[in-house]
């Protein structure tokens, strides 16, 4: 275990990055409990304001990922000083993040249908931060080997290569496909080549006048969210808690 530590985690240099995705997970993890017990009216928490403004933990999370970014590209790769930066920006990203869809919505949709949107993005940046870990890089570049990466022309077209692939996923609509084949380039390749999303760009510019096309991809739309989409929020709800229930969507379900 200790030659594994050393020959993966410390000589590489990944130590930082270690302790900034574990007080990520930690701190989104300890704020989604205490956010739940001030939503049930349990403990001692309760919501913090300044006169009629209620403060956010977004706001606290900025400062220190802003102080914890900075320190860490003043005080380098190695050391306590660095250690300790990566943990401050891990706790500062944790807290951003855990309000993502307030960001993304500029409203407070916490604990809204749109608030799964943090619960989502955080387990994105979770796995995104595993996969380099554990010793992925970007865009393919862990696939040479020491004489392609001398040569600049390889390098740069591989990445070229990949970037596009997984830009074209995305155009799909494919969007966790084309994140995680940033990482993995054969994630972003199977999704490129298969059929768009009927709500895609591609799918809205080439199925126009392909009914078969849109249909044939309405239809695995439709099938893969059935499979994935409801096992997802199960997920979700258990990991962030569940949203409120709206007034309409109550209505629905009577």
């Amino acid at each position: 275990m200790g030659d594994w530590w050393q020959t993966n985690i410390v000589e590489p240099g990944k130590l930082p990055l270690l302790l900034a995705l574990t007080a990520f997970v930690v701190t989104f993890l300890v704020t989604r409990l205490i956010t739940r017990l001030i939503r049930a009216g349990k403990g001692p928490f309760r919501n913090i304001s300044t006169g009629s403004v209620h403060i956010h933990h977004v706001v606290p999370g900025i400062i220190l990922t802003v102080i914890g970014g900075f320190c860490a590209v003043a005080g380098g790769q190695r050391g306590f000083g660095s250690a300790l930066a990566a943990v401050i920006f891990g706790v500062g990203a944790g807290l951003v993040m855990d309000e993502f869809a307030l960001i993304l919505h500029l409203d407070d949709v916490y604990w809204s249908e749109e608030g799964r949107k943090s619960v989502e993005v955080v387990v994105l940046t979770v796995a995104l931060v595993g996969l380099l870990l554990l010793g992925f890089a970007p865009f393919g570049v862990d696939g040479l080997d020491d004489e392609e990466l001398q040569s600049r022309g390889t390098v740069l077209g591989t990445i070229g290569g990949n970037f596009l692939i997984a830009l074209l996923a995305l155009f799909k609509g494919k969007a966790k496909m084309a994140l995680f084949g940033v990482v993995i380039p054969f994630v972003a390749l199977f999704g490129a080549i298969r059929l768009a999303r009927p709500t895609s760009p591609w799918a809205k510019r080439f199925y126009r006048r392909r009914p078969r096309a849109r249909a044939k991809s309405l239809l695995r739309s439709y099938h893969h969210d059935r499979r994935w989409l409801v096992p997802s929020r199960k997920f979700q709800d258990w990991l962030g808690g569940a949203p409120d229930i709206e007034p309409a969507r109550a209505l629905e379900r009577r």
